[in-house]
């Protein structure tokens, strides 16, 4: 089943910008997700599900490590970045996690990343994932906290136009009925699962402009301002100068937190 969900804040984005923008998401955030991954013992043989695979580079790399004795499904409500040559131990289905139908206890490992905070009622998808998880087998789940923003150095002018742009993009999660801060709850909703937790990461970097995590959310401002505007919280202006602020390296702020958490399925 195919399904559109408008709590999803990029799902009218344009194709090129986009992909860009998952692409600096992934050179950003991969070298962790893979640390994560690697510590639940990820190798040869192993059935991987991969949520909300963006551009694929995590669902590539774990398909390499698994070898072709193993194998990864990757699923998205928009593949259009996951066309094209694949692994061919890489099974791709353009559907929707909570209402994906797979055989139960299927999985070794399920990851996603930034996926559960776009669902308003994320518990559903968090269930279904948890059920086509085998006894025993691990999923790591990473998701941001936007609460924990602020802007440090800078400009008095930009300094108080990004903090209003912060203060936007809570508005426009909680307009659409999202947890802005899931990313902090995720070890509390883990235990009540069941499940025992091996880590907890929680990565809040301090960051100047120009690159990294900065780079990323100024693309995420460009592609949404429409979006933060109409929340009444900032205006044009105060986009441009969030965008000018996270392009000066002498600039700092904390753009936002994310959490990993890496747990096990009950045997």
């Amino acid at each position: 089943m195919i399904v559109t969900d408008s709590s999803y804040v990029f799902a009218k984005s344009q194709n090129s910008p986009e992909l860009k923008r998952l692409q600096t998401i992934e050179k950003v955030f991969d070298p962790a997700t893979r640390k994560q991954l690697l510590a639940t013992g990820l190798t040869t043989g192993w059935r991987c599900l991969e949520v909300g695979a963006g551009a694929g580079s995590i669902m590539r790399w774990m398909a390499d490590i698994v070898g072709e004795s193993g194998n990864v499904v990757a699923v998205d409500m928009d593949t259009r970045f996951l066309q094209g040559s694949q692994p061919s131990n890489v099974e791709i289905l353009q559907e929707d996690i909570r209402y994906l139908e797979l055989e139960k206890h299927s999985f070794d490992l399920i990851h996603a990343r930034f996926v559960l905070v776009h669902i308003p009622d994320f518990q559903v998808a968090l269930s279904q994932m948890l059920s086509m998880l085998k006894p025993g087998g691990w999923i790591l789940l990473e998701e941001p906290d936007f609460a924990a923003a602020r802007a440090i150095i800078g400009n008095s002018q930009l300094l108080h136009s990004v903090n209003r742009v912060n203060q936007a993009i809570l508005q426009m999660f909680a307009n659409k009925g999202l947890d802005y801060a899931l990313g902090v709850k995720l070890p509390a909703i883990c235990q009540r699962q069941g499940l025992h937790l091996l880590s907890v990461d929680n990565d809040t970097p301090l960051a100047n402009g120009g690159f990294g995590i900065a780079t990323v959310m100024k693309m995420s401002a460009m592609q949404l301002a429409q979006a933060y505007i109409a929340t009444g919280q900032a205006n044009y202006e105060d986009i441009e100068n969030y965008c000018q602020f996270a392009d000066d390296p002498s600039t700092w702020a904390i753009y936002h937190a994310t959490v990993g958490v890496v747990a096990q399925q009950s045997a």
